[in-house]
């Protein structure tokens, strides 16, 4: 049963549409979200200024506080006095500060390789914005805490503004910023301690930043992964490099923004752990006859035009290392369609042994769509490794319903807790690692109407359809002691006295009836 809604503090974003939509009249709708994240980026980088220089003042190195060294060995931009939010603020309410915020995102970027060509230029003083206005703005940003080390809170914006327009700019949901609880519960699946890291649509970066959150939390060390992603849309290209440079985090996302499946910038990758969130069934991503012969589908049905999905799964295949594991968001029809050879498809993938667990997701997780999701995990080795603990599971899928889990936050919104996170991933790795059999504590086993182990003859029996529900069946009912023959008289007794009770009513009702002259 699914949780009430809960009380959760999320309001910042309304207060920022509510700021930007007073600049309506010298700037369209489109365009707050590069405004406000500009200003969003400004006050994150001089945070993170702010709290290091603090740091070196209270550790006795005031002689250090203006050396760049000290700031860029913690992966914190050293910020020149002109492009500090300190700054910024402080001349918000004067009438040139568009070109003061303009000064202060070249400077940002000048004196850091990792921002080339990511923030705008000279686009405040193009704008020709309020003053006014837009000091209400920078006032309403520098109360958002933006070194919240539990939020995305530069993606989280992002998702947020975009789902204000998505009908007006024809865009649908979800594959520019995936909600951290989906990402967390990836990350936690996969556990990408060590290794090569890809994204083929990594939109604002969100995967990338939870990854390094993983392991930071897990006292791991980002030194043993390294990342690759690509995104196809310049301004949301622009927008990772941001997040992750604001970040401190290194990743290769390519030269530019690109097609990940006719301009493929790792073409020779081969990766540990893929995480991802593709489009939602993705329309002409293709011409019929293009791509008919690309190697990625070599040995399967070449993914239809009308829908990407199989294109994004086949994709992600083709770039697993021998033992990497793919984790990834799909809409729920993937599970169980059969259009246009798609089913062909998903029957060869199961037959190869590629489908290690599938979840079905609560609805509305996502800011901009309700499109029901699932969570594809993928893996080209289910043989025995030692090394990591797993057990060989060769013929066998994992199979989790948590629709009935979560909580809303908002009128609209879901998220799983920390606890139901772990408690699916706990459940996943108990089944990968044997535990059951070893009769340890958290053992894995079958529960009715959340998770099933079914094998590969059992998938055929089903079609080769993936849909958790089919597997999983329906909860077990706590039996509450009363014998039938008991329980079965007293159901009897209150629906005799129900049916005596309506003929009662019924006959009262007809007497007014016929008081009020609509007699039979």
């Amino acid at each position: 049963m699914a949780k009430k809604a809960v009380k959760k503090q999320m309001g910042f974003e309304e207060g920022l549409w509510d700021s930007a939509n007073k600049l309506r009249g010298s700037v369209e709708p489109s365009e707050y979200k590069h405004v406000v994240l500009s200003l969003i980026f400004l006050k994150f980088a001089g945070d993170k200024f702010e709290e290091r220089r603090k740091e070196l003042l209270t550790e006795g190195k005031e002689a250090y506080a203006d050396m760049v060294e000290f700031y860029t060995m913690k992966n914190v931009f050293y910020l020149p006095e002109e492009a500090r939010w300190a700054y910024v603020k402080k001349h918000a309410k004067q009438d040139d500060i568009a070109v003061k915020i303009d000064t202060a995102l070249f400077t940002v970027e000048k004196n850091n390789k990792s921002l080339k060509g990511a923030l705008p230029d000279n686009y405040f003083s193009r704008l020709g914005l309020d003053a006014g206005r837009l000091a209400a703005l920078i006032d309403t940003i520098s109360n958002i805490r933006t070194t919240d080390k539990e939020q995305d809170v530069v993606g989280r914006v992002y998702e947020y503004f975009l789902g204000k327009f998505a009908a007006s700019e024809g865009k649908k949901g979800g594959e520019f910023y995936t909600p951290g609880c989906i990402v967390n519960l990836i990350a936690e699946m996969i556990e990408p301690y060590k290794g090569k890291i890809y994204d083929p649509c990594c939109g604002s970066g969100g995967m990338f930043v939870q990854s390094v959150k993983f392991v930071k939390s897990h006292h791991g060390s980002t030194r043993d992964i390294s990342i690759y992603g690509q995104e196809f849309t310049t301004a949301t290209y622009k927008l990772a490099k941001m997040n992750l440079a604001v970040r401190g985090i290194s990743a290769n996302l390519g030269e530019v923004s690109a097609d990940t499946f006719f301009n493929d910038q790792h073409q020779d990758l081969k990766a540990d752990f893929i995480m991802a969130n593709p489009p939602f069934n993705q329309k002409h991503w293709r011409a019929e006859n293009e791509l008919t012969d690309d190697p990625r589908w070599a040995g399967y049905e070449v993914p239809p035009a009308g829908n990407a999905n199989y294109a994004w799964i086949l994709h992600m295949v083709s770039k697993l290392s021998e033992k990497g594991l793919a984790g990834f968001v799909l809409a729920n029809g993937s599970m169980s369609t059969t259009t246009n050879g798609e089913g062909a498809i998903r029957q060869k993938m199961i037959e190869n042994d590629l489908t290690d667990c599938m979840i079905a997701l609560p609805g509305q997780l996502f800011y901009t769509t309700q499109i029901p999701v699932c969570l594809w995990f993928l893996t080209k080795s289910k043989k025995e490794d030692r090394e990591r603990g797993y057990r060989n599971r060769q013929g066998e899928t994992l199979f989790i319903d948590a629709r009935k889990m979560g909580a809303l936050v908002d009128r609209i919104h879901r998220e799983l807790s920390p606890e139901e996170i772990a408690e699916i991933a706990d459940t996943y790795h108990a089944w990968k690692r044997g535990e059951g059999k070893k009769g340890k504590k958290g053992a894995y086993a079958d529960k009715p109407g959340f998770c099933k182990s079914a094998t590969l003859e059992e998938i055929k029996s089903h079609n080769y359809v993936l849909t958790p529900g089919r597997y999983v069946g329906a909860e077990e009912v706590e039996d509450d002691g009363i014998p039938f023959e008991e329980k079965m008289g007293e159901l009897s007794a209150t629906l005799y006295e129900q049916m005596r009770e309506s003929l009662r009513l019924d006959e009262i009702i007809r007497k007014n009836l016929e008081g009020l002259g609509y007699g039979e």
